[in-house]
């Protein structure tokens, strides 16, 4: 109880008039300061105030960063869309969480009225008010106010920094692989980019139910890396062609699911891997936008292609749970929230073989 009444007390003065807290904030495009803004008032009804422990890096980070917003936004803008933090006070009606809880945060604004929010769906929500960090104001900041019901509880077990992966990386993973591509045991999946956040998470989710993993990267100490995470056979694709290699490794039949996120680079030869009637999923195009696809080629092998973003609150606490069992992220790199800018930059360098943590 010491702690929570210290905690209490600090976020006490935090908020007193004249107090001011951090914020990351984009001012430009590729320009990010840390600067000191006032703290959000008390929670109003159906809120909990967090204090933000640590955050993920992700791609969208990247693009916020470069300014490929997918709609209007208004800088400046707080950045971070995957947090993890501790909850600092409550307001009216609260039921589901209490002072001192720790907690992971959904990635966007949803309304929790229409009827995908309703049936557990939020990342269809039909009137969401934007990706925080990209649309609207993030948590790469000291204290945040969200809804209540879009705040995960954190596992005993599970740290602040694993936990701040689970919202988007390890979410966004859990729902490509078993709702959207059915993945199931004993099945050959092609992850593509295995290095990345979402790639390791891939590679490590699928070894969990006894699949045949296949990947690709871009240099042989990712491979080593690759392989020492579980990956049954990995791939350096600029040495190899990866379609000829996984044709061959299957003797010809082709992958069950390729997992895709890097786009018109790979898209076309991850369908080339598929067996006939395999399914590709797809959460991402980091190296372009737009394919021009073989017709013929997908209703002759009657290929299933799902597009995947974000996650449920349902797939966040699987996550959670998955990783309260042991079953933890790769983390690539941990800094401090000045140096946010220069996680970004090396999520850009393509240089990571994991997740970046941001601590606070």
């Amino acid at each position: 109880m010491t702690g929570v009444a210290e905690t209490i007390a600090s976020d006490r003065a935090a908020t007193a008039p004249g107090a001011t807290m951090r914020a990351l904030t984009l001012v430009g495009d590729r320009k990010i300061e840390l600067l000191d803004v006032a703290p959000p008032p008390a929670p109003s009804a159906g809120e909990v105030q967090l204090r933000i422990k640590a955050i993920g890096l992700n791609h969208i980070d990247v693009w916020g960063w470069r300014g490929m917003a997918f709609a209007k936004r208004k800088l400046p803008l707080i950045v971070g869309v995957e947090a993890a933090g501790e909850i600092v006070a409550v307001g009216d009606d609260v039921t589901t969480s209490k002072v001192g809880d720790r907690v992971v945060a959904y990635g966007a604004l949803t309304c929790g009225h229409c009827k995908a929010c309703r049936e557990g769906r939020d990342n269809l929500c039909e009137n969401v008010a934007g990706i925080m960090g990209f649309h609207v104001d993030g948590f790469a900041r000291d204290l945040i106010n969200m809804p209540a019901r879009l705040v995960v509880p954190i596992p005993q077990n599970v740290s602040f920094r694993d936990a701040a992966c689970a919202p988007v990386a390890f979410g966004t993973v859990q729902h490509m692989l078993f709702d959207n591509a059915k993945l199931e045991p004993g099945e050959t999946i092609l992850v593509q980019a295995g290095g990345s956040g979402i790639g390791t998470a891939a590679i490590k989710m699928a070894k969990a139910i006894g699949c045949t993993v296949i990947t690709t990267v871009g240099d042989d100490d990712k491979a080593a890396k690759a392989k020492a995470l579980g990956a049954d056979h990995v791939i350096n694709y600029r040495t190899e062609r990866f379609e000829g290699v996984v044709r061959k490794l299957t003797a010809k039949k082709g992958v069950d699911v390729a997992f895709e996120h890097v786009g018109p680079d790979t898209f076309n030869g991850s369908l080339l891997c598929l067996k006939r009637g395999g399914r590709l999923v797809t959460c991402g195009s980091t190296s372009g936008q737009s394919i021009t696809m073989n017709l013929f080629q997908l209703y002759l092998q009657q290929y299933r292609i799902t597009g995947s973003f974000g996650c449920s609150l349902r797939n966040i606490r699987d996550s959670l749970a998955k990783m309260a069992a042991g079953l933890l992220p790769a983390i690539d790199t941990e800094v401090a929230l000045a140096d946010f800018e220069h996680g970004l930059a090396r999520l850009e360098s393509r240089q990571v073989f994991g997740k970046i943590i941001v601590n606070f």
